[in-house]
């Protein structure tokens, strides 16, 4: 699993994007990959599977 930081969410869209923190790269997020609600800054952890448009970010959960 990789780590990052939610850098844009929107709940009414149900999308946004996680900065990985070891490279920096960003990874789209859809509602159906989260385990959990999430916020813009929430540290998290995730996995990247090939979706239809890129890698997206699924099975995200908040870390504390």
């Amino acid at each position: 699993m990789k780590t990052g930081t939610v850098k844009f969410y929107n709940d009414f869209k149900g999308f946004g994007f996680i900065k990985d923190e070891g490279s920096e790269k960003e990874y789209f997020v859809h509602s159906s990959g989260l385990k959990e609600s999430i916020r813009e800054n929430d540290k998290v952890s995730f996995d990247l599977e090939e979706g239809k448009k890129g890698i997206n970010a699924v099975n995200v959960t908040k870390v504390l």
